[in-house]
């Protein structure tokens, strides 16, 4: 990208996080849809609107009120994918070993 800078993902702590998921589902009824809440509540928080509109999102998924993947589950399948690559890896180590050993003279 010339002439851009490129934006650094930012980490926020997990209680900003539920504040400003909080005053966006509080003041929600204030605005015509929830892009114009976030757009108008982000910068309050010193946030960007498309971060919080995620957030937000993601905690309507989380309670029910929307379709899609929960955290918890997203976590599920981030665990069940690490521990898949893990016994990948062991059974290419156990296959490369016994062929080790079969060729091995007796």
């Amino acid at each position: 990208m010339e002439g851009k800078d490129r934006v650094m993902a930012r980490s926020y702590p997990k209680e900003k996080r539920d504040l400003a998921v909080r005053m966006v589902l509080d003041h929600r009824g204030e605005y015509s849809s929830l892009t114009s809440a976030c757009l108008h509540i982000a910068p309050k928080l010193e946030i960007g609107h498309a971060t919080l509109h995620r957030w937000v999102v993601q905690a309507e998924i989380d309670m029910g009120l929307r379709g899609g993947v929960t955290s918890e589950e997203s976590a599920q399948i981030a665990a069940l994918k690490r521990e898949n690559r893990e016994l990948r890896e062991a059974n290419e180590i156990l296959r490369r070993a016994s062929i080790f050993f079969a060729s091995m003279p007796s």
